[in-house]
């Protein structure tokens, strides 16, 4: 079967996340990668040789990253060499010769009056199709699309790139407005942005019936979009006042939460409660899920103790409980160390997930002491991907994507260097309510002892020798 050329115009945003969300799509549905990795990429643009028209409309059916798909019917540097290859090819609109029909131009790089758009449509009047223009509601939409170029500073005259062809159809763009953080029921102030939680859903290659873990749920945005990639959903999170919403609200000038806010409610307001299993008040820490359950996708974004806390049950002191005081009872709580969440995260994810499951989580890192060989590992997992969101200039926050290649063993551990987590105490260093001693203490405590549980680096023999390597500014 001869092959259909296509031409993919993706979003400047998030620009780092475009051939991992494509990729990923292509292992949704089981797509040939030859296809993905013959790829010709030109600023925005993709261009891929693809089977049939079928293989573009199930990309776009799950890419959020891509405005529109074209199928490309000519090509050319200069408008006359679009105009000449296509004239060589003018047997491929016979499908459509009596179809309602409108042709639209777009450019990107360069701004071009109206005037200018409709001269260059004049210049296809050639084209051999007899249906009446019909721009409301088209059966065949024709687009020329004309690049410019990526500087904005030296835009030249005329385009270095034309495009022409049969528009096949737009992304899922349209989800971010309608899961938007704006109008939903229930957020907190680390609601994930709905762009990256629908990112989060492709990369796990969630798809229906899947069945997806989120245990640090918090208000269930990344959730919310593997439900709506047809996954089922369990969440776990050790926040009781946040799952029962009893929090403070996060929205500007709101003096309370309303009666009905929760999770769930989100589930409902988009119509997939369906897809909710349930929400749980846990210990990420503590797994309770048991152990002849198998998720095929675990998809996380761990407290990193800025903005929310770091816990799990525990007490420095030891003390019993009265038998009359153990029904509401609440368990005390105390400081868990950011890379031992990590740490348990992947450990666990090992025992929990299907040969092939991905787990999908973000890890905040100082981008001037920033090593990939300090990103965590284990004999379980292969690491599928590794993107980049800059927070601030010195900050950011890296989404690992891993992926399940074989069951654990008793020796199974995640190795990881503590020091790659040195970003909260890089974020409170200048804080003045600490000494510099203090800071100092607190920096070896936390971030010292992340590989204490038999998961040591190579050429350290314990925890202490680790503490040692944290990095301090004089």
């Amino acid at each position: 079967m001869p092959l259909k050329s296509f031409l993919f115009w993706f979003s400047n945003e998030q620009s780092g996340f475009r051939f991992t969300e494509l990729e990923s799509i292509f292992r949704v549905f089981r797509f040939d990668l030859h296809h993905y990795r013959q790829k010709k990429v030109m600023g925005p643009f993709v261009l891929m040789n693809l089977p049939s028209e079928d293989h573009a409309l199930k990309i776009m059916s799950r890419s959020v990253l891509a405005h529109s798909c074209v199928e490309l019917w000519s090509i050319g540097d200069t408008l006359n060499e679009l105009h000449d290859n296509f004239r060589k090819n003018l047997e491929i609109t016979e499908p459509y010769v009596d179809q309602r029909l409108s042709l639209k131009v777009e450019t990107f790089g360069k701004t071009i009056s109206m005037a200018e758009k409709v001269e260059l449509i004049d210049t296809f009047e050639y084209i051999p199709l007899k249906g009446p223009i019909d721009l409301k509601n088209p059966e065949l939409r024709l687009k020329l699309v004309q690049f410019y170029g990526l500087d904005p500073n030296n835009v030249p005259e005329f385009p270095i790139k034309s495009f022409f062809g049969r528009w096949i159809a737009d992304g899922q763009r349209h989800l971010m407005a309608k899961v938007s953080l704006k109008d939903r029921k229930f957020i907190g102030n680390t609601s994930m942005d709905p762009l990256l939680s629908l990112l989060m859903a492709n990369f796990a290659l969630i798809k229906p019936n899947d069945l997806v873990y989120d245990p640090f749920v918090g208000t269930g945005s990344i959730l919310i979009a593997a439900a709506m990639m047809g996954g089922y959903i369990i969440g776990t999170d050790i926040d009781y006042l946040m799952l029962h919403a009893r929090t403070r609200p996060s929205r500007a000038r709101a003096k309370h939460r309303d009666l009905d806010e929760s999770v769930r409610a989100n589930f409902i307001q988009y119509g997939i409660e369906s897809q909710y299993i349930d929400i749980l008040v846990a210990d990420a820490s503590r797994p309770m899920i048991r152990d002849d359950i198998r998720f095929d996708a675990i998809i996380t974004d761990p407290p990193y103790g800025v903005r929310e806390p770091t816990e799990k049950i525990g007490s420095l002191k030891s003390y019993k409980i009265k038998e009359e005081h153990v029904a509401m009872h609440i368990p005390s709580k105390i400081e868990y160390c950011l890379c031992d969440i990590i740490c348990d995260l992947i450990n666990n994810a090992s025992r929990r997930l299907t040969i092939n499951g991905r787990l999908v989580f973000w890890i905040p890192v100082s981008r001037d002491t920033y090593e990939v060989e300090k990103l965590p590992s284990n004999p379980c997992f292969e690491l599928i991907a590794n993107c980049e969101q800059i927070l601030t200039a010195t900050a950011s926050r890296r989404l690992l994507v891993m992926e399940k290649i074989r069951e654990p063993d008793e020796s199974t551990v995640t190795i990881m260097d503590s020091t790659a987590l040195m970003y909260r105490f890089k974020f409170f260093e200048n804080d003045g309510s600490k000494t510099r001693k203090e800071r100092k203490k607190h920096a070896n405590q936390n971030y010292g002892k992340g590989c204490k549980r038999g998961q040591l680096l190579p050429g350290h023999t314990d925890a202490t020798d680790v503490a040692a390597e944290v990095q301090l500014p004089s």
